[in-house]
């Protein structure tokens, strides 16, 4: 490990800037609701009681009571991985298992993740069986978790071992126009994923029914009938066998575009109610949110490959880290420089997340002023936020610098004083 160089140190310092922000901002937090957790502003007055002031408070004081060491403990994991030479070891040892760098770079993502998995299960179980249960939101069983955790992995890893070969094979026989090639593959594979998703992987994990005729199905009919939204199908998820949380969300691409509904969103609000909540989703999709954020990515997307394209090609990069120095990076370990680098830039995105949720809500604003143009008054908005808010226990009132590093949502108070 060498400490004067220039990737290590950024390393060094971009994983413990992001360590102490995150932790001043959650203690701001902390602070902030321990002091002004507990009223009730008078915009609320009727729909939130006292009790649920304090259960909010107490779920939440539980969240970060979880979040303070399995944040320092991922922050030593990662050194220690780093200044221990986990990563060259491991690059050494299954090179000594096979010369097929396809089936290497495959070993290593798989091997290299282990340690952080194993990290975070405790914490993983802790939260859907101590908190989620404690306060009525998981139902769970121990069986469920390891099956949608397996389940996970599976879909993981079928879905990026594609993407990493075709990466490693773009090294190979592209080596000057890789980063152009796989921008255009991940960008057409996004795409892909985005049509089968509600079609394939979503099932695996829940239970998608069509919306039972009746009055609320009537009714969304006609207000995405209104805005020119044709979609596959208005479907309800079953999310109460996992959670009491709600939502409601559009997904899929083209004609596979569906609206879901979770079951405990139409437990909890009224017709008027979800069909507001379905306006502000159509907000989205008639003022192109997705579109214009595409339109950003793309050239982001490229540009950060061209970037890494050069980046890969210093030995610098790999000897920093204890990886053997040589003059000229075979093409055989430009996949292990990518994921390096995926370790020294990686926290620094916290820097640029107010600049993202600042865009994120003034989206999310213009979605809430449709919605109430589009059902005639934001009333029935109003208090579908509210309740989601109570049945969620979400904090009712943050500090203004936690809102902005971590809100890509306005906080309840500016949703409702805009819409009304």
């Amino acid at each position: 490990m060498d400490f004067s160089n220039i990737f290590v140190l950024i390393f060094i310092c971009g994983t413990l800037f992001s360590f102490f922000l995150d932790m001043i901002l959650e203690r701001i937090d902390f602070s902030f609701r321990k002091k002004h957790g507990r009223e009730l502003p008078e915009i609320l007055t009727g729909y939130v009681d006292s009790n649920t002031l304090e259960k909010t408070c107490r779920y939440e004081d539980a969240k970060y009571n979880l979040w303070i060491p399995s944040n320092i403990l991922e922050l030593l994991l990662s050194y220690y991985l780093v200044f221990c030479g986990f990563y060259p070891a491991l690059f050494e040892k299954i090179w000594s298992w096979t010369d097929n760098s396809f089936f290497a770079a495959v070993l290593f993502m798989i091997l290299g993740g282990i340690p952080g998995a194993l990290l975070s299960i405790p914490f993983s179980l802790y939260s859907e069986f101590g908190i989620e249960k404690h306060f009525g939101f998981s139902n769970m069983s121990f069986g469920m978790w390891i099956s949608d955790l397996l389940k996970g992995f599976i879909i993981n890893l079928v879905i990026m071992t594609p993407l990493l070969l075709a990466m490693i094979g773009l090294f190979k026989y592209a080596s000057d126009w890789w980063w152009i090639l796989l921008g255009c593959i991940y960008l057409a594979f996004s795409i892909g994923i985005s049509i089968i998703y509600p079609i394939f992987i979503a099932p695996i994990f829940n239970k998608f029914t069509p919306l039972e005729d009746g009055e609320l199905k009537t009714r969304l009919e006609e207000l995405l009938k209104k805005c020119g939204f044709k979609a596959s199908g208005l479907f309800v998820m079953d999310a109460s066998r996992r959670s009491g949380h709600s939502n409601a969300y559009f997904t899929g691409f083209g004609k596979s575009k569906r609206v879901v509904l979770y079951d405990t969103l139409i437990e909890q609000l009224t017709v008027d109610e979800i069909e507001a909540v379905l306006g502000h989703e159509l907000g989205h999709y008639k003022h192109h949110h997705i579109l214009k954020r595409m339109i950003f990515m793309i050239p982001g997307v490229f540009v950060a490959l061209f970037i890494a394209s050069m980046l890969i090609k210093l030995p610098s990069l790999y000897s920093g880290f204890g990886f053997v120095s040589v003059e000229v990076v075979p093409y055989q370990m430009m996949f292990i420089g990518v994921f390096l680098l995926s370790l020294v830039f990686g926290e620094l995105g916290t820097i640029f997340s107010p600049i993202v949720n600042f865009f994120s809500r003034h989206d999310e604003f213009q979605a809430d002023a449709f919605a109430k143009k589009i059902c005639g008054t934001g009333e029935p908005l109003c208090t579908a936020l509210i309740k989601l808010n109570k049945e969620n226990l979400s904090e009712i009132q943050v500090p203004k610098i936690y809102s902005v590093f971590n809100y890509n949502h306005p906080p309840l108070l500016e949703r409702i004083s805009a819409l009304r």
